[in-house]
């Protein structure tokens, strides 16, 4: 039903309305209140973000409903990417707490940029346009840069920040280009007008869906558009990082299958062939360049170009099997990153992170739990059954052989061995060499969320019915 003939322009839009209009009260509360109101201001933004979650699931109509001239677009896609990303966006805000409760590094902001952030993530989910997909990633973008940089003292992060900032605006430029080419060629802005004058596929065209993907690819750290995500992810504060690897990757990905199957599903072969190009690039390098790093969260740079890769493996085959196994590969790989990072937090001694990976040695005898919840989700990284990181690739690799793609297929179970041996090599320091000192206590929240992520990665083969049919719904919503 479209609503905006019922007279309801705004109710598709309306959770992001709250969403922000609660980031902008908050802003005011620390505004008047300081830096002393930092965690006050946390918790409300996370409770802000699940409200935010509980208005998608619940207060809106179920279908399809579309606003501002079909700019705006809510069906069961959206809907549970959006819920996705909000819970990421919450639980990174949750791991922050122990650092924006620190005296020291009080700082409301950041909890006001992750709220504005979501809401750019969830204009971009939502975008049936190219003019609404380029407002949702800016305003997605804008905030990464800040937070990115947000510790002013360490030059690490402010280097993060600027990287990020120049890349970002020379990604942005190339997806503009690509953009005012497809509208070019094609006449029209709009996703579905897009698909219509698209049939016939001429080159200029294929010019601009080349620039469009290329600028999509620098937000997912997909190859060769990855050079920033080492550098960032081991600049930026730690809870930075954790938030760069989650919630953002799923607006990300998200807005990368809806243009490839909804904008463009006339020219299949066309964006097939660079997106095997990018899936496979991406599992190689991801694979292959994280058994030479030392610093804990390079590697979980490289690891998050792999499984992007391993994603995009399943959007190659452009079948509702494909966009099906690319939705619950993003939902288990949120979970497992998380936990993961729950678990680098955590390393702290004397009050001191540390995330070199040799810090890790002996954990198993220093932090018995810590390091089995930790080795579980480097398994479940590895593709290790019966754990849910390995039927998040059997879903991707089981809808490229379907679509004929053998090869993709096989070259993403070498990559996944080859992967296998970083994250087994962790496991390995953490069992078998002598231990070094012992960290500081775990807090409560971090447990919390290692020990979620941990089950859900761990219990997921006994019931996957629920996320399985929720990504199916999902994917036959695009078609």
């Amino acid at each position: 039903m479209n609503f905006e003939t019922a007279g309801y322009p705004l109710l598709p839009i309306l959770p992001e309305l709250v969403l922000v209009v609660g980031a902008m009260l908050l802003l005011m509360l620390g505004a008047f209140r300081g830096p002393k109101s930092t965690g006050t201001i946390t918790v409300l933004a996370i409770l802000l973000l699940l409200a935010t979650g509980a208005l998608e699931l619940f207060a809106l109509p179920p279908g399809r409903l579309v606003t501002f001239g079909g700019s705006f677009i809510v069906d069961d896609f959206a809907r549970f990417l959006k819920v996705l990303a909000l819970i990421g966006s919450a639980v990174t805000l949750i791991l922050s707490l122990e650092v924006l409760t620190d005296p020291s590094r009080r700082m409301f902001e950041y909890a006001i940029l992750v709220l504005l952030s979501s809401a750019g993530m969830l204009l971009l989910i939502s975008a049936g346009d190219l003019i609404m997909l380029y407002l949702g990633l800016e305003l997605m973008s804008l905030a990464l840069y800040v937070v990115a940089a947000s510790n002013r003292k360490d030059a690490k992060s402010n280097e993060a920040g600027m990287k990020y900032f120049v890349l970002g605006a020379l990604s942005s430029g190339m997806l503009l280009y690509g953009a005012s080419l497809i509208y070019g060629f094609t006449g029209t802005v709009e996703f579905a007008g897009i698909a219509a004058a698209a049939k016939d596929g001429n080159i200029g065209l294929v010019f601009g869906l080349v620039f469009l993907l290329a600028g999509l690819c620098f937000k997912v750290s997909a190859v060769p558009f990855h050079m920033w995500t080492p550098d960032v992810y081991e600049g930026a504060p730690t809870p930075v990082t954790a938030f760069f690897a989650s919630a953002p990757k799923v607006a990300g990905l998200a807005i990368f299958t809806r243009v490839t199957l909804t904008a463009f599903p006339g020219i299949v072969p066309q964006w097939q062939q660079i997106v095997i190009f990018v899936a496979i690039a991406s599992m190689a390098l991801g694979s292959f360049a994280a058994i030479g790093q030392k610093n804990i969260k390079r590697l979980m740079a490289y690891s998050a170009i792999g499984h992007i890769g391993f994603a995009l493996v399943g959007l190659s085959a452009g079948t509702v099997e494909g966009a099906q196994g690319v939705i619950v590969y993003i939902s288990i790989y949120v979970a497992m990153t998380l936990g993961a990072f729950a678990v680098i937090l955590a390393m702290r001694r004397n009050g001191m992170h540390v995330e070199t990976i040799a810090d890790f040695a002996g954990l198993s005898r220093t932090n018995p739990p810590l390091a089995f919840f930790f080795a579980m989700l480097l398994f479940s990284l590895a593709g290790i059954p019966p754990l849910a990181g390995f039927f998040a690739k059997f879903y991707v690799f089981m809808a490229a052989i379907k679509a004929g793609l053998f090869v993709l297929a096989v070259i993403g179970v070498v990559c996944s061995v080859v992967g296998a041996y970083y994250y087994l090599a962790i496991i390995k320091t953490m069992y078998f060499d002598e231990p070094a000192p012992g960290i500081d206590p775990v807090r409560p929240e971090l447990r919390s969320v290692l020990m979620v992520a941990g089950l859900f990665n761990m219990l997921f083969f006994i019931y996957p019915a629920p996320l399985v049919n929720a990504a199916t719904a999902a994917a036959k919503s695009l078609f």
